[in-house]
């Protein structure tokens, strides 16, 4: 109930107004059944964006931090996440993975719509990054069609570190149905699994038009981190 107030009362009505969302393609979710809507991740703002256009109700898979921070504030943004139909996955472990693949299956099981960021974090530089593996296993698994999704301009009105959205006007595009039944029975297939990502990773490139980088986001992360930490331990010495 709370999830519709939001929508087309409160939240939903805000974000049409301020950010004018540009909608391409909405015919290609489609109306009833399960399905899989695949992504770009630009701005913590995609959290709201997407969900607020929708004619159905959609889950997303939710870093667990979401619902685990201290205090007032943390219970208030558990409490706001949960509203909007997220679900937290804990992202640390050697399980991590298989968690989340359980979790997006029995939303598939119920017949509703699942949302994933195939990249598995923020972009930090607007570019678009290696697809995580999991999207693949579930599309086949539950043998449902998976819809890819573009946010446009998302990363200009909430780049990382940045509190407040600037109010500007931005794109939301989706292409059509991504159909994988002849992967059936492969979901354990490396080869498989990764050719299925891939696709699915093209097919939102194309909509896009961001710039591709053949590696893991995370990765990328955490070594530009590791560089700047040791830059500041090793600060080059002044003549």
């Amino acid at each position: 109930m709370f999830y519709y107030v939001l929508k087309y009362v409160v939240l939903g009505p805000l974000l049409r107004l301020f950010f004018r969302p540009r909608i391409e393609g909405l015919e290609h979710i489609p109306e009833d059944g399960a399905a899989i809507v695949a992504g770009n991740h630009l701005s913590f703002s995609d959290h709201f964006l997407m969900p607020a256009i929708l004619k159905r109700r959609i889950t997303f898979l939710a870093k667990a931090e979401y619902f685990t921070g201290p205090g007032v504030k943390g219970r208030l943004t558990a409490a706001f996440f949960h509203s909007i139909g997220q679900i937290p996955v804990d992202r640390s472990g050697k399980d991590a993975g298989q968690a989340a693949i359980r979790e997006g299956l029995g939303v598939l099981s119920r017949g509703e719509l699942l949302g994933i960021y195939p990249e598995g974090t923020r972009s930090h530089d607007g570019r678009l990054y290696k697809g995580k593996v999991g999207v693949a296993v579930m599309a086949i698994t539950a043998q449902v069609p998976v819809v890819p999704c573009a946010m446009v301009g998302t990363f200009e009105i909430q780049p990382p570190g940045q509190v407040l959205p600037h109010v500007k006007r931005v794109t939301i595009r989706f292409g059509e149905p991504l159909d994988f039944s002849r992967y059936a029975g492969l979901e354990n297939q490396k080869a498989a699994i990764r050719a299925v990502t891939d696709e699915i990773m093209y097919a939102i490139l194309g909509l896009s038009g961001q710039e591709y980088v053949d590696e893991y986001a995370a990765k990328v992360k955490a070594a530009q981190a590791e560089q700047v930490g040791r830059s500041k331990k090793f600060p080059k010495l002044r003549r």
